[in-house]
């Protein structure tokens, strides 16, 4: 006996929990995805390179870049919109996600909530639109997870500050227009505002990358960088300021994951109902339904995770040790869903004819970058217990 299948997400009733905004706007960026951004993700993974620029524009007469900020040019939006667009951008691929959560969670949030009025009038209208790329100096060659011991150094020279040091990792980094860069001072760790083209500031791509390819990665150089002491951003002074720019990114992260396991999951289906295996669809053994119904099970439970720390978060009331909660959850579960949809696609799975290999290429990065599972495992476990096991 065979019926109409039904969609993952309808089993959890999720559209139910979107209000018509927020479904607009999935629309609005799946058309976009559909239309622009899917047709070329097998070639721009495979080539490693994507048209940074021209995505940017889009992005940002789409209204994406920045939505969930108010002012200067941005949306204004909920943070579940926010999220539904993540999600649906991941859904395409996570560099595609990793472009705007940089230039709208990282760069643009760190200038609108720690910078002065003239550097938010300078730089936040652009980078709405997409004329202007911005990239997050945090993370260096040594320190990651440990970014409180970082090397870069910046000192006052009379009324200047110069930068010495060196980034690694920096998505949009030799596309950009501007990087905030964070430094030890005297002062304690401070963030600056550094404008492409700075003598001493250079960014060189970093290739041979297995994930992450439709992605622009850099490495950051600053070699006696001078900048006036109007680059400051004066509303950030120690690691809160950049820790809290990446609570930021690690929210929009905890949906994007899920389009990249809804993506996967809905093409094995489909895959499932037509391939035949033994004279019977492959979908009808009950080890391939095992599969879909637990992955099925982890999706809808990652969704309704994302959804409500959204809606903690439009209230006011989201911890950090929630938003390690949705990331460490929902990564871990679109990684496992990648790599099983994979297994029912054999050997097809592994090319780039369908999604599985380069979702699951892509999510091994999502899982150590913004924090890795470690450490936001170790963040729950002091939650729980009271006591860090931090060195």
């Amino acid at each position: 006996m065979t019926k109409s299948p039904t969609h993952p997400a309808a089993l959890f009733a999720v559209d139910g929990l979107l209000t018509d905004e927020e479904r607009e706007i999935r629309t609005a960026v799946r058309r976009l995805r559909d239309r622009e951004l899917s047709p070329h993700l097998a070639e721009w993974f495979e080539e490693g390179r994507i048209p940074a620029r021209d995505l940017a524009r889009q992005f940002g007469s789409l209204g994406v870049l920045g939505m969930h900020l108010r002012g200067y040019g941005c949306a204004g939006l909920g943070a579940v919109a926010y999220g539904v667009a993540c999600l649906e951008l991941e859904a395409a691929d996570s560099g595609l996600r990793s472009l705007v959560s940089v230039q709208g969670s990282l760069a643009m949030y760190a200038i609108w909530k720690y910078g002065s009025e003239e550097q938010k009038q300078e730089w936040l209208p652009a980078m709405a639109t997409g004329e202007r790329i911005g990239c997050f100096g945090l993370t260096e060659p040594d320190f990651g997870s440990d970014p409180a011991r970082m090397r870069t150094r910046a000192r006052r020279d009379g009324d200047d500050w110069v930068l010495d040091g060196t980034k690694m990792w920096i998505t949009n980094g030799s596309v950009a227009d501007v990087a905030v860069v964070w430094a030890q001072t005297d002062e304690g760790i401070r963030g600056f505002v550094v404008p492409a083209g700075t003598p001493g500031f250079t960014a060189h791509d970093i290739k041979r990358k297995l994930s992450l390819r439709a992605s622009v990665t850099s490495e950051l150089v600053l070699d006696g960088v001078r900048l006036p002491g109007s680059a400051l951003l004066p509303g950030a002074r120690g690691l809160s300021g950049p820790l809290g720019c990446l609570n930021e990114a690690r929210f929009g992260i905890v949906f994007g994951v899920m389009g990249a396991a809804l993506d996967c999951l809905e093409t094995t289906i489909a895959y499932a109902a037509e391939r035949e295996v033994f004279a019977r669809p492959l979908a009808s053994f009950q080890l391939t339904q095992q599969k879909l119904a637990d992955m099925t099970l982890e999706l809808g439970k990652g969704l309704l995770l994302a959804i409500h720390l959204g809606r903690l978060k439009e209230a006011g009331t989201l911890t950090s040790e929630q938003v390690s909660v949705g990331k460490l959850n929902n990564v871990r579960e679109a990684l496992d869903i990648a790599r099983t949809c994979r297994t029912i696609l054999g050997a097809s799975g592994v090319t780039l004819e369908y999604p599985m290999i380069r979702h699951a290429a892509n999510l091994e990065s999502v899982l150590t970058y913004e924090g890795t599972s470690e450490i936001h495992t170790l963040v729950i476990g002091r939650a729980l217990s009271g006591h860090s096991a931090f060195a």
